[in-house]
């Protein structure tokens, strides 16, 4: 593979994902509707950096065409409320998957790589789920036409993450940890070994038409792995289990934040445990980075370690 379009690369997973395409010489476009969101990319020296608008066909067409493979990264976390889905979700899991097959076809672009979510399923218990599900569903209804994989991650630490390091932050404010679903399990994955898989996907010929799980070495609770980010950042706080209905209430007030931390649909997410099914944790035979092998030197406070990759985290690098 010599030219990618890789959708969703100012992304955490994307930015990961474009530095090992670009180390190995791939040519990567990456779009983006601002630029600036995506200026840590531009260094790399093979990457282009374009504002465009991937839920417009004709700029999809015109991004599409000449590439030997696509890599969709596009995923979002919340979205406003409607069935079997809101219309946030519709648009970036459902329709963009949709419209990209249809570039594809139209420009004669085989290759397709898409990341999806660990449990995505069309009758899945929440709206997250079923569009992921119905996105899956939306690729695979073009049959022959697509060299089609597809990868479902457990939820990826790193660096840059949004799960450890939001548990990190809640606890350096809050003396109490008021926390819903605190059995709901997970088996963390380091964003490092997906990137991995993607980019070692994309010329295997065997990876065509296929689904893989990808998962860390061990599986935490909830309440395990915000413990354990309170020890590693010097603020162990008491964790307070809430029932059921005292958790939904506490996630429909955080969701109206400007940039909700939980919110409801992600507790019904929790319904099933984000755990691989079995086998290997990794595809083509990868071993799994422990996540206390990495985690502690971007989450322990008051450490030049730690300064640095916030000062990377406020520059989007």
């Amino acid at each position: 593979m010599k030219k990618i379009l890789l959708v969703g690369g100012s992304g955490f997973l994307g930015g990961h994902v474009a530095q090992r395409l670009s180390a190995a010489g791939h040519c990567l476009t990456v779009p983006t509707r601002h630029r600036e969101r995506a200026r840590h990319l531009i260094v790399l020296p093979t990457v282009e950096v374009v504002e465009s608008n991937v839920h417009d066909d004709a700029s999809l067409a015109e991004l599409v065409a000449g590439q030997d493979a696509v890599i969709n990264l596009v995923g979002i976390l919340h979205s406003r409320y409607g069935l079997p889905y809101g219309p946030d979700f519709a648009r970036a899991h459902v329709e963009l998957p949709k419209r990209l097959a249809a570039a594809c076809r139209a420009a004669g672009v085989r290759r397709l790589v898409h990341v999806s979510a660990l449990n995505a399923d069309s009758q899945g218990p929440s709206q997250y789920l079923r569009s992921k599900g119905d996105g899956e569903a939306a690729l695979r209804a073009a049959g022959e036409a697509l060299d089609l994989t597809i990868f479902r991650p457990s939820v990826v630490f790193g660096p840059e993450d949004s799960f450890l390091n939001l548990f990190a932050s809640l606890q350096r404010l809050a003396p109490l940890m008021p926390l819903g679903r605190t059995q709901a399990r997970f088996q963390p994955v380091f964003v490092e070994d997906v990137a991995q898989a993607i980019v070692a996907s994309l010329d295997r010929s065997d990876a065509f038409g296929q689904a893989y799980c990808c998962c860390g070495p061990r599986i935490y609770t909830l309440a395990e792995l915000v413990r354990y980010v309170g020890e590693q950042i010097g603020r162990p706080r008491p964790i307070i289990p809430l029932p059921e209905a005292l958790a939904r209430i506490q996630a429909g007030l955080l969701e109206l934040l400007p940039n909700p931390p939980m919110s409801v649909d992600n507790l019904d997410s929790m319904d099933i445990d984000s755990v691989c099914p079995g086998g290997e944790p990794l595809p083509f035979g990868a071993t799994p980075t422990p996540l206390e092998a990495v985690a502690p030197e971007y989450l322990a406070a008051s450490t030049p370690r730690y300064r640095y990759y916030g000062y990377r985290l406020k520059a989007r690098r």
